[in-house]
């Protein structure tokens, strides 16, 4: 039984710098470890050949293929950021659609206060969503 499941991302060549972008969009992030293709090594020598890193508290891996493949990455699967303010939402949105691509534009769905889908300038897929308030027990709106 394992004890964790982690995401990897798969990249082609720039999984370094996708990498280094998302922790510094975060809170609680860092790079925990990075190990590079070697000179006699399959993949391009000074590329990611296994990375670590965490986004707000949350451990990932990423790589950068060696092989060319027939496929990036898909909206199907997408990281969901639950937004603590409009602030942090507009920060983020800016950040992430910067020459990316917008799924679902910015709005009220109904299903929260404001809410987006995107894919980012290297194929990785958002949701960034600010909650509608909800009552408190008394009633009141947070």
């Amino acid at each position: 039984m394992p004890h964790h499941i982690t995401p990897q991302l798969m990249f082609e060549g720039n999984a370094e710098q996708a990498m280094r972008f998302y922790v510094s969009l975060f809170d609680d992030s860092d790079i925990v470890r990075l190990e590079r293709y070697g000179p006699e090594e399959p993949g391009r020598e000074g590329s990611i050949k296994q990375a670590e890193f965490t986004l707000a508290g949350r451990r990932y891996t990423c790589i950068d293929s060696h092989i060319k493949h027939a496929f990036t990455f898909t909206p199907s699967i997408s990281l969901f950021v639950d937004c603590k303010c409009r602030k942090e939402f507009e920060r983020l949105l800016e950040a992430l659609s910067a020459q990316g691509e917008t799924l679902m534009p910015p709005g009220d769905y109904g299903f929260s206060q404001r809410f987006t889908w995107l894919n980012d300038r290297f194929g990785v897929s958002w949701q960034l969503n600010l909650e509608a308030a909800q009552p408190d027990l008394e009633g009141e709106a947070r």
